[in-house]
């Protein structure tokens, strides 16, 4: 899948996400990131990873995590609206999704990132091409199964960004 999703594609936050992904292939871009975020968790140190840059905000492994259970989410969004799923999904807390990563090992995070990163990976892949298009509606907003796609690989950029300027600087 080589199409951005326009901007009647999605609402809200999702171009904020959407505008991040480069020109390209969605499935080398997750394969990319995959790649990008294993080297990354391989080099920290648990230190590193439980390192927190301000009062309040997440730990590295939080924000990790919270990547990592965003993609469960949307992935799930887009499964049933590829599947032609016409049910309102609802919203979800991210704050609730951060909670048993304080005491996660960065190896533990890395296997559950690549479990799910290979997951989304088989799913878009073996998507039929009229999928893409469909759409549905999750906390109320109107979005393509293409937008949501691309909404994965916008918000682990959005968060690497994060990770770059604000942990590992």
């Amino acid at each position: 899948m080589n199409q951005k999703p326009t901007e009647e594609e999605y609402a809200g936050d999702a171009g904020e996400y959407i505008r991040l992904v480069p020109d390209g292939n969605i499935i080398d871009n997750l394969l990319a990131q995959k790649k990008q975020m294993t080297e990354l968790l391989a080099s920290l140190t648990e230190s590193q990873a439980a390192f927190r840059y301000a009062e309040g905000k997440w730990t590295l492994k939080e924000v990790v995590g919270h990547i990592v259970d965003s993609e469960r989410v949307m992935t799930y969004r887009l499964l049933r609206f590829a599947r032609g799923d016409q049910t309102p999904l609802s919203g979800f807390d991210q704050e609730l999704f951060t909670s048993p990563f304080e005491s996660w090992t960065t190896a533990q995070l890395a296997e559950d990132y690549l479990a799910v990163r290979q997951s989304t990976i088989t799913l878009l892949s073996g998507l039929p091409e009229e999928a893409w298009s469909r759409n549905g509606t999750a906390n109320n907003t109107n979005i393509t199964v293409r937008a949501l796609a691309y909404g994965i690989v916008g918000h682990e950029l959005h968060h690497m960004g994060v990770i770059r300027n604000r942990y590992l600087s």
